[in-house]
């Protein structure tokens, strides 16, 4: 079996820098375990953002400059960093300047695999916009949300987004 981890944008920003957010920096053990185990190449996806990020729509509907390339924010978080460099050789990284990646839908469309897992943050934003884009690129495909490798913005939020990729034929395991 072919198959694809896509770790979603598990930065510093998001789990320790300007968006922090403590159900995020909970999940980090046990995501760098999965990665330890998995069996499969593997995408860390990567929310990327210009130094104009203030003048975006995202920007002024959210008004907290983060993940700005290249900067300490942008990166993943060491403990994941380190276990993705061991599997380096299996491990691509795909930079997306919005919610869900075109790119991510058509690595996947092109790369063969026979299922699709992700985890990250957060559930509700980028884990939901990434598991519709791969589906919509990739209906046949088997698409498995590892749901308590997920964070959303709150609890309540990670589940509400956990229902409706599940209404959506996406796995939730």
């Amino acid at each position: 079996m072919n198959k694809l981890l896509v770790v979603v944008d598990m930065q510093n920003d998001f789990i320790t820098g300007a968006l922090a957010n403590t159900e995020g920096q909970k999940i980090v053990p046990d995501i760098a375990e999965y990665i330890r185990q998995f069996d499969g190449d593997i995408v860390c996806t990567l929310d990327t953002h210009s130094e104009n990020y203030l003048e975006t729509q995202e920007g002024r509907k959210l008004p907290v400059k983060h993940c700005i390339k290249d900067t300490e924010g942008w990166r993943i978080v060491p403990e994941l960093m380190k276990v993705v460099n061991e599997k380096k050789e299996r491990v691509i990284f795909i930079e997306k300047k919005t919610f869900g990646s075109t790119d991510l839908g058509r690595k996947v469309e092109c790369g063969g695999y026979d299922s699709i897992f992700l985890c990250g943050v957060c559930t509700d934003i980028c884990v939901i916009s990434d598991a519709m884009v791969i589906k919509a690129y990739n209906p046949e495909i088997e698409i498995n949300v590892l749901g308590g490798l997920c964070a959303g913005v709150t609890p309540e939020s990670h589940r509400t987004a956990l229902n409706a990729m599940e209404a959506c034929q996406i796995n939730i395991i």
